[in-house]
Formats: C-alpha cells, structure tokens, sequence
C-alpha cells in the first residue's frame, strides 16, 4: 500500500513538475505575441499540458507499478539468497521516501509560484490587447494616409513595385549572362592558344633535322683533325664566332653543320670551305675568314635581291630596302624561303592584276615587298606585316604599297584593290601543296625565343642555340661580368628557360667568359 502510495505522489510530483515548466513557457509566449494569438496558444498549450500530464502520470503509474512489481521480485529473490540484504533495501526505501517528502514540498511551492505567475500575466495580456488595438488603429490610418498620397490602392502599389523588380531582375539576369559568355569566350581562347602553342613545340618530324642541318664535304678524313685542332681548339673557335654546332663523326669525308638559322649556317659553311682550301686553320685565321665571308654574304643577298626585282621589272628600290629584301634569302617561314615566296606572290599577283585591269607594277612591287618585316621581325616587336610597313614607308614607298603590306593579314582596311590582290596572292603561295612545313617553324620560333632570353641580360654579347635547342651557349663580355656572375647568369637563366618556355627534355646552359689581350708588334 505504502508503495502505491508513493508512486502516486511521484506521479503528481512529475506531472506538477511538467505542467509548471509549460506554464512558464506558456507565459513568456503570451507575453511576445498578439493578444489572440497569445488566447488561442494558451489554450491548446493548457491543453498539450493536461494531456501530456495525463500521459506522463499513466506512464508515472506504469512505471512505479513495474518498479513495485521488480522490487517485489528482487526482494523475494535476496530473501531467498541472503536474508541480511533486507535490512539494506529497506534503509533504502526509507531514504527515497525521505526524498520523495522533500520533493513534494518543492513542488507545492513551485505551483504557487505558478499561480501569482498566472495573475500577472493575465493582467498583462489585458495590456497587450490594448496595444495591439491602437497599433493595428495607427497602422490602418497610415495605409490608408499613404494611399491618398500615392494616388494608388495598396495592391496597386504591390503590383508596380512587382513589376519593376521583375524588370530589373531581366536585366540584371542579362548583364551576368554577357558577361558569363564573354568570360566563358576569352578562357576558351586563351586554353585554345595555349594547347595548340603546347602541342606545336613539342611534334616532331623527320624533316626537322633535314632542315637544319648542312653537309660539308672534306677531301679527305685528317682534315677532321685539323678542323677539331689541338685539344679542340679550332672546333670551339668555328662554334663561336658563327653560332653554329660543328658535328664531327665517323660519317666519311663530310662534316655535318647544325643549327636551326639558314643565314648562320650558310655562313659556317662557306667559311669552312674556305678554311680548308687556305690551309691554314687556327682560330686567329677562323676569326678573320669568318667577319669576310658575313661580308660576301650579305653582297651575296644584295645581289640576289636585284636580280629578282630585275626578273620582276621593277625599279627605283632604295638600297637600303633592297638589303632588308636580301636578307630574306636565308629565313623561312614554315620551312617556306621568303624571299622565293615573295617572287612566287609578286608573279601571282601581277597576273591577277593584269586579268582585272589593275596596276601590274604596283601589285607586283607590293606582293614583293609583302614580308619584308620578317627580316626584322626577330630584332624588333611587333607583328611582321606592322614592322614591314614601317620600312617600307621609311625609304620612300607610296601609301598604297605600305597599305598593302600592313594589309596583307588583315590588320588593316585595305585602300585599293592591289593591296586586296597581294594578301590573295600572298595566301594561294603560301597555301599550294607542299609550300609549308609548320612543325620547322615553331621549331625555329622556340629557338629564337631562347637566344633573345639570354640576350635579354646585362652582360651578354653573344648567344647561341645549338644541338637543335637542347644547348645555349651564350658569350659574356670579360669586362662586363665576373666569374661568380657568369655562374649566376647560368643559374638564372635556367630558371627563366623552365618558367617561359615548353620544350621536351632538358636544355644544357653553357656560359663562356673568356679573357683576350690583343698587343702589335711594329
């Protein structure tokens, strides 16, 4: 009986215990909110109360009856086991219902503190519908005062304002998705070049080597020893003063010249030739023989540049552009020779001018002159067709000749139809069966592009790409640098090749410092 009793007592203690906490948030929740949101929360919160207080005391009784009923079972069982164990759960027993009292007590407070809780926040929930009866009043004047002003209902308004936000909204959507597509566009671009600038310097072919390579013939084998000279002094000096890479193998009575610039080659070879018909082969003699053949070189290009301007009948060049046409003898683009390729244009378009009527000596003098900008262009910045006309216009062209070369890729408005017909006569050579060799090109540009980064430095008076770009060789002024500097040039300089440049493999940086001193014996 004492144990039901006690279970119904904490069952209440738990259900006051439960019914006060939900009283307490009950109020606060009146106290935040409208008076008829507050009336009705209150309800169905008095409501969940009761119910969930009926449900916790079921719960409460089920649960003491389970614990009388386990006691019960455990008691009998320490009966049966230990007789002395009875006296311990009977101390228990007491101490809980101690426990129990002293709740109860807690309880009993607690709900009249609940109680004078209550009162006051019924006086408050009458405040708080008084002011929500003068705030809706205000409120409702203010509407009513705005839509007088505005000459327009409330849902009127809410319409417009829709309106011009969704207004707003297009255009907004518009300018992101521009400049989503403009984005989108200008990456593509950049990804595209970068891929295809990837891919280019790093396909291979077998006409490469073909290209870049001049075979010299020697009347016989110890003359490859008089070439390599003592401890390979000869050998260095050839390399040196023509850029070139002298191979020197079991190949019979030839030696093999490589590099990829026409005009050095040409110029390694002719004053090897004329090394070995002297006889006399010290670098002294290399020196010299090498600074006259440049000399003959450069007549041999004047000459053959008059003599297709010749072939062309055409007239009245000033000498200084027949040099700068000369010089493209001995640079290609994309394994194509310039200068032919502008006879070949100048042929084209002279025929075409001629079936439409047009001005042959002018469509032939500007498809001529089309790319001379190329025998500049890796001195000096620029696009070639840009720097031609520079030239052009330099040493005395007419205007349309200079529109026609500027034109001819399209990088400005053509003024005649001569300079329409030199960028047409200029593609159909380029564009012919077996005109082109674009691997070669890009294989030059790469080496040209890792000479001009080692002559980009203080210091450096000559640089040289050699053994097809897997070695530079760069010449530094004695007087200009040191020897730690040299070593540090070396350094940096392969650092800015890895971080500039895409290339298979690895390139070799060879820095020469070395000290001449030059006296006259009289």
């Amino acid at each position: 009986m004492s144990t039901s009793i006690v279970a119904y007592i904490l069952c209440g203690l738990v259900g006051a215990l439960i019914g006060a906490g939900l009283l307490e948030l009950v109020r606060r929740n009146l106290a935040a909110g409208k008076q008829a949101e507050a009336e009705e929360q209150a309800k169905h919160v008095v409501q969940n109360a009761q119910r969930e207080a009926e449900s916790i005391i079921k719960e409460a009784k089920l649960e003491a009856k389970d614990l009388v009923f386990q006691a019960k079972t455990e008691v009998e069982k320490e009966q049966k086991i230990k007789q002395g164990e009875l006296a311990v759960t009977e101390k228990r027993l007491v101490q809980r219902e101690e426990n129990l009292d002293r709740k109860i007590g807690a309880v009993e407070k607690r709900e009249a503190e609940c109680q004078k809780r209550d009162q006051e926040l019924g006086r408050r929930e009458e405040g708080l519908a008084k002011k929500e009866a003068a705030c809706a009043k205000a409120e409702r004047e203010h509407r009513e005062a705005l839509e007088r002003v505005a000459g327009m209902t409330a849902e009127e308004a809410k319409k417009h304002l829709m309106v011009e936000m969704e207004s707003q909204a297009r255009l907004d959507a518009a300018g992101v998705a521009k400049r989503t597509l403009e984005e989108a566009r200008e990456n593509a671009e950049r990804e595209a070049r970068e891929i295809i600038a990837r891919s280019i310097q790093r396909v291979v072919r077998d006409y490469v080597s073909e290209s870049t390579i001049s075979v010299v013939p020697i009347p016989n084998d110890a003359m490859k020893g008089r070439i390599i000279g003592r401890e390979g002094r000869n050998i260095r000096a050839i390399e040196a003063a023509t850029g070139i890479d002298l191979i020197i193998d079991e190949t019979p009575e030839a030696v093999i010249i490589s590099g990829f610039d026409p005009l050095r080659r040409e110029i390694a070879k002719v004053s090897l030739e004329r090394l070995m018909h002297d006889g006399r082969i010290h670098p002294t003699r290399i020196e010299e023989i090498v600074e006259k053949v440049k000399v003959d070189i450069d007549k041999l290009m004047y000459e053959e540049a008059e003599k297709i301007i010749f072939e062309l009948g055409l007239s009245d060049f000033h000498p200084e552009l027949i040099k700068v046409l000369g010089r493209l003898k001995y640079r290609t683009s994309y394994g194509q020779n310039n200068l032919y390729h502008a006879r070949e244009a100048a042929y084209i378009c002279g025929i075409m001018a001629s079936e439409l009527g047009l001005d042959v000596k002018l469509a032939r003098r500007g498809a001529l002159l089309h790319d001379i900008g190329k025998a500049v262009s890796h001195e000096e910045e620029g696009p070639h067709a840009m720097l031609g006309a520079e030239i052009a216009k330099k040493y005395g062209e007419n205007e349309k000749i200079v529109n026609a070369i500027a034109g001819h890729h399209e990088q400005v408005e053509p003024i005649c139809p001569e300079s329409v017909l030199v960028a047409a006569a200029e593609a159909l050579s380029a564009a012919r069966p077996g005109a082109r060799r674009e691997a070669l090109e890009s294989y030059v540009k790469r080496l040209e592009k890792l000479e001009a980064l080692a002559v980009a430095y203080k210091g450096v008076q000559k640089a040289y790409a050699i053994q097809a770009g897997r070695e530079i060789r760069v010449i530094v002024r004695q007087e200009d640098i040191t020897d730690t500097e040299s070593f540090q040039l070396s350094r940096d300089l392969a650092k800015k090749i890895e971080q500039e440049l895409t290339y298979p493999g690895q390139i070799r940086v060879t820095v020469i410092r070395e000290s001449r001193y030059v006296e006259y014996a009289k």
